[in-house]
């Protein structure tokens, strides 16, 4: 009696090297497919696009203009040094947010008095470090130098606030 034995019963589907080799990138690059073809099917699903709930508001914010014209009182009274500084100035001086002197602080405001009114002037209308500049706002290039005058004075300067302009002929 011969006894039958099936020799083939110990070995797997995979056979040859290069059968390993297409097994193992199917085993690879298969979950990474799938994955990503659900992440695009669950991402496709129909969403509103961004200021459809306000259509009207949205259309006018994307067409609107650039700039602005302002017309203001050419006569209206020119606001002293301590009006400008509440109104515009005193958000950072009064606190000395982002390296901005406080007012009063003498030893602060010591050196940038030291360079003179039109040099602070200028700083001023056009900006430094992290002040923005403050030309061409709410204030007249007048005004701002007055603020400029009322925040050095109360540092220990010396300077006269600028006066009105003379009308124009």
């Amino acid at each position: 009696m011969t006894s039958s034995h099936n020799t083939d019963s110990t070995h797997g589907p995979i056979r040859t090297p290069l059968q390993l080799l297409y097994g193992s990138l199917l085993a690879f690059i298969g979950p990474i497919a799938v994955i990503i073809g659900l992440a695009s099917f669950v991402a496709s699903g129909n969403k509103t696009s961004p200021g459809a709930a306000d259509l009207e508001r949205s259309v006018a914010l994307r067409i609107q203009k650039v700039g602005s014209v302002e017309v203001r009182d050419a006569n209206r009274p020119l606001q002293s040094g301590e009006q400008v500084y509440k109104a515009q100035c005193a958000a950072c001086h009064a606190s000395g947010a982002v390296g901005a002197p406080k007012l009063g602080d003498a030893a602060a405001w010591g050196p940038r008095i030291k360079t003179g009114f039109d040099s602070l002037v200028q700083s001023a209308l056009k900006g430094k470090n992290a002040m923005s500049a403050q030309g061409g706002g709410a204030f007249s290039d007048v005004e701002i130098a007055r603020a400029v005058a009322y925040m050095a004075n109360q540092g220990g300067g010396q300077f006269t606030e600028p006066p009105a302009p003379a009308p124009a002929q």
